[in-house]
């Protein structure tokens, strides 16, 4: 089998000047192994938005390029229109184009929802999911004029609920249904676009939680090295989707899918007849998966709901 290669292509990967173990590091150097110009993207401020765990653009660029690639340091936040607009013109001024965006900065507060700052809950939306829609829109133009991209927004399992991570969960969330329309807005125009969700043994972890079973399993068999391949290979010309969500950690990468079961249909509805027929309702034995995005290719086995108008009664349903 050939060897993927991103010679030529200049790529942009937020949050990746974060001290070892550090996924945006990983992805960075990957991509800059397999020829590919790298724009490392960092404001230095740490997984906890504190500078407890200050990050280093500039060393993981010189580190880049002491192995024989190319990367240019960029120090701007990617939490407001101008910094991200800015993010994208290093890479112009490095290299006049732009092929893959990375969106993977991020910070975390681990608290209970009535107990995390209102300014914390800013600067979570603002970095995760504004961030990523600050980077996307400064990038489009771009890659809509070249006719080609890929991007790359990183997701997370706690959308669907973890414990002391509510906002953090909601950012994430809102950025899998950014992927979503960016996918069928970017399919007529060559841009295609993913999510990731990665499970790994990053600083972040191990700044997050105190030492225990579930940090050494994280340790021993979940290194950030076992994430960027997959996050990688969305990000090349041969990636084959276009909004998908994959999870990838510990060598395992996966898509995870969503659906709707059939439920129960009532034109004369009523609470009652809501209560009286739940259990068919939650009934999962008869979903199907949710569509797939035109031209994405296949996003899952199974019987996918071929467009949204499909899940209407036929009374419903034009013709």
């Amino acid at each position: 089998m050939s060897e993927l290669r991103f010679d030529g292509r200049v790529a942009i990967v937020t949050g990746a000047g974060g001290r070892e173990p550090s996924l945006g590091r990983s992805h960075a150097r990957l991509l800059a192994e397999r020829g590919a110009k790298v724009v490392v993207n960092d404001l230095g401020v740490g997984p906890d938005g504190r500078n407890i765990l200050r990050a280093n653009a500039e060393q993981v660029a010189e580190e880049i390029c002491a192995a024989g690639g190319e990367a240019v340091a960029d120090l701007h936040s990617v939490a407001d229109e101008d910094g991200a607009r800015s993010v994208v013109q290093t890479a112009l001024d490095a290299w006049g184009r732009l092929d893959i965006l990375i969106n993977n900065a991020g910070i975390c507060f681990m608290t209970q929802f009535d107990e995390i700052t209102d300014a914390d809950i800013r600067r979570v939306i603002d970095v995760h999911l504004m961030g990523t829609v600050w980077m996307c829109r400064a990038a489009w133009p771009h890659l809509r004029r070249a006719g080609y991209g890929r991007i790359v927004n990183t997701t997370s399992g706690a959308m669907f609920g973890v414990q002391h991570l509510s906002i953090y969960g909601a950012a994430k969330g809102g950025i899998f249904g950014l992927t979503r329309g960016l996918a069928l807005e970017g399919a007529p125009l060559g841009i295609k676009v993913n999510a990731l969700g990665p499970a790994a043994n990053t600083s972040a972890i191990r700044h997050f939680n105190d030492p225990s079973a579930f940090t050494k399993l994280m340790e021993d068999h979940f290194p950030t090295g076992l994430v960027s391949p997959a996050v990688a290979f969305l990000a090349h010309e041969d990636c084959p989707v276009s909004g998908a969500n994959l999870e990838a950690g510990g060598g395992n990468v996966s898509v995870r899918v969503f659906g709707q079961t059939t439920g129960h249909y009532d034109s004369e509805l009523t609470i009652e007849k809501v209560r009286d027929n739940f259990t068919a309702i939650a009934d999962t034995a008869t979903a199907r998966l949710m569509p797939d995005l035109p031209n994405s290719g296949e996003l899952a086995p199974g019987e996918a709901i071929a467009a949204p108008i499909e899940v209407l009664p036929k009374r419903y349903q034009p013709g």
